[in-house]
């Protein structure tokens, strides 16, 4: 049986290296610091995980919260302007948001469990060929750090020169949960999206709320804002962009009782969406295959990472149980089994950061009169690859809307 290693314990690593326990092979993951240490850490980003990488937690036994109790069945959405358009789609099976510090954590000891070694050492440049040596195929699942110049940035739609959106991230008491329960998408044209998710953290089912902030847009004060410093005044500037900007959100807050769960429970990022080259051969010959954001990195505006970083998974382990000569053949094929989804859920995100384009516009407006159009969409968070066949020309999302009533 072959040997993989695995530098990264994110969903991307601990998924494929469950997956290949599950078929009896030998796997080694490498991490800079004890999954433990991230339970206590501050909030990483709020993930949801859509229907197919529930599926593939169930069939691996590690689905601790299942999507019909902790889960979510719709997204509600709101388009200001105006005439704002306020409209719901609903999914054909549960999305579940669980925070990142308790869910790595317990995945992490499930593969120990199973026979999985796990070890706490960062895989620097220098290390690499040594590391790699030690194992039939490596695999690079962590796009930070100094492994993050291994696999060479690419041409694409989905690569970036700077960030799109300023984040801001955080867990939140005094958010009523909408009815039905589900993710609240609102966007402020010009200025920015808020992604509300219903989630279950240490703190127990609380609300995520995700402030896609365009810089220029007049939110950027939101981001800059250190919640450490004056929580207080973070916090008014949270409820003053829900108020004038995402009031479907703002009803449901009871401002007394607004605030965050915790001191560690917010985050402030910027992502530059980068799609890098599928592997790389290293010196002693021996192949580097790239998974997860090493491979491709996406802005959260449509919660597509973790989702894409588990199927690619899923398509690295089947290849390795079907092919098991790790050589460019081999990343060759794994890197064409896994393009429409990766590449989709990638090219999708990227798009949804631009202005809105005329056919996105017309999309949104038919899917506000025609449910059935909002439910199909709501459906493809979790198949990205079709989501993309909708919206990558304005031909095909017109055929869309044709096929649904709605031209």
């Amino acid at each position: 049986m072959p040997d993989i290693g695995i530098v990264g314990t994110g969903v991307a690593g601990l998924h494929l290296g469950l997956l290949l326990r599950a078929q009896d092979i030998d796997v080694t993951l490498y991490t800079d610091r004890p999954p433990d240490a991230a339970a206590t850490g501050r909030l990483p980003a709020t993930v949801a995980h859509h229907a197919p990488t529930l599926l593939r937690e169930a069939v691996l036994g590690v689905q601790r919260w299942p999507g019909d109790t902790y889960g979510y069945g719709c997204h509600h959405h709101y388009v200001g302007g105006p005439t704002p358009l306020i409209f719901r789609g609903d999914f054909a099976a549960p999305s579940r948001a669980v925070d990142n510090r308790l869910y790595l954590p317990a995945l992490a000891a499930d593969l120990q469990e199973r026979g999985g070694k796990l070890v706490v050492r960062q895989v620097t440049p220098a290390d690499l060929e040594h590391v790699a040596a030690r194992h039939d195929l490596l695999v690079v699942a962590s796009g930070r750090g100094p492994l993050s110049g291994l696999f060479p940035t690419v041409a694409d739609p989905a690569t970036l020169d700077a960030p799109r959106r300023l984040l801001c991230a955080g867990l939140y008491q005094g958010v009523a949960p909408n009815d039905p329960k589900g993710v609240t998408l609102s966007i402020a044209p010009g200025r920015g999206e808020v992604i509300e998710i219903p989630l279950y953290s240490a703190a127990g089912h609380v609300t995520a709320l995700l402030f896609e902030c365009v810089p220029g847009g007049g939110a950027d004060g939101l981001c800059a804002a250190d919640a450490g410093e004056d929580e207080e005044r973070f916090l008014r500037g949270a409820l003053d962009e829900l108020a004038h900007h995402h009031p479907t959100v703002f009803e449901r807050v009871d401002p007394a009782a607004f605030g965050l769960t915790g001191p560690l429970d917010v985050v402030r990022t910027a992502i530059v969406p980068t799609v890098r080259a599928d592997y790389t051969r290293l010196p002693g010959g021996r192949y580097a295959l790239a998974l997860g954001d090493a491979h491709t990195t996406v802005d959260p505006i449509v919660g597509q990472g973790a989702n894409a970083a588990s199927h690619s998974a899923q398509v690295v382990s089947d290849a390795i149980a079907e092919d098991p000569a790790f050589d460019a053949l081999f990343c060759e094929r794994v890197a064409r089994r896994r393009a429409e989804v990766v590449l989709g859920a990638a090219r999708w995100s990227e798009l949804m950061l631009r202005p809105p384009a005329e056919h996105i516009l017309e999309l949104l407006g038919a899917m506000s009169t025609h449910k059935s159009a909002a439910d199909e969409f709501t459906d493809n968070f979790g198949h990205p690859d079709r989501q993309w066949r909708i919206v990558a020309t304005p031909e095909r999302t017109r055929g869309f809307l044709r096929r649904h009533g709605a031209a």
